[in-house]
Parts: structure tokens; C-alpha cells; sequence
């Protein structure tokens, strides 16, 4: 996962508009695989969670290029899951055990379980609706 982290941060940086930042373009594009071969040899300890924030955090980018400047409802519907990734990604990356015990909380009774593994599918066919129904 964290090399799949790693190439998607480099196609995106190397392929994203930058702006006024641009002259960072080169120095990240070295620093990137020096920091994914540094993780790999320093960080030890929940690298698959770490990697998963990461993804997380790239997640966000096209949905929120997706819903920029559109006017359908479903857009808000996008844009909050996007958001949502990116707060969980922020977490997972900086304390990664939150997941173990958002996983043992999870599975700690069969309502929570059901009511944790539902929602997504609805949130999904809420959001697909709307967005039918808006279109």
C-alpha cells in the first residue's frame, strides 16, 4: 500500500498544477522516494495503517476536483466523504493504534457492527440516488 502511496504522489505531483509553488515541483519529486525508503527502514510499527492514511489522504483529491463547481446536491454528499477520508487519513497517519480500537469497537457488539457496515452502503445508494435524481 505504501508504494501505491508512493506513485500516486508522484504522478500527482508531477502532473498537478502547482501554482506559485511550483519551484517545489523538483525538490518534493527527489524527497519522495528518499522519505518512502526512510519509512520503510525506520517505521516499524502499524506501516499498513500509516500507508492506508496516506491513501486516504490522496483519496479526497478527486472527489473534491469532482465536485468542484457543480451544482447538484450530491455534490455536498461527495464533498463530506471526502472530508471524512481526509480526517480519518489524518488520524490513521499520526496515531495509527486509533484504528485497532476503531476496529475493536466495531466488532465489540453485533448491533455496532451491523450499524458501522450499513452505513456506508446506504450512504452510497443515497448519494447515487441524489445524484440520479438531480442529473
Amino acid at each position: 500500500m505504501l508504494t501505491l502511496a508512493l506513485l500516486w504522489s508522484l504522478w500527482l505531483l508531477a502532473t498537478i498544477e502547482m501554482g506559485e509553488f511550483a519551484s517545489f515541483r523538483r525538490p518534493l519529486l527527489i524527497a519522495l522516494p528518499i522519505g518512502y525508503v526512510l519509512i520503510l527502514r525506520f517505521v516499524d510499527e502499524f506501516l499498513a495503517v500509516r500507508a492506508l492514511g496516506i491513501l486516504c489522504l490522496l483519496m479526497a483529491e478527486p472527489l473534491i476536483d469532482a465536485a468542484f463547481l457543480r451544482y447538484e446536491m450530491s455534490r455536498l454528499l461527495v464533498t463530506v466523504f471526502a472530508y471524512l477520508l481526509v480526517v480519518a487519513g489524518l488520524f490513521w497517519v499520526t496515531m495509527p493504534y486509533l484504528l485497532r480500537d476503531q476496529i475493536n469497537w466495531t466488532i465489540g457488539s453485533n448491533t455496532r457492527w451491523r450499524l458501522v457496515n450499513g452505513a456506508a452502503p446506504i450512504y452510497g445508494a443515497v448519494t447515487l440516488t441524489i445524484a440520479i435524481i438531480q442529473y
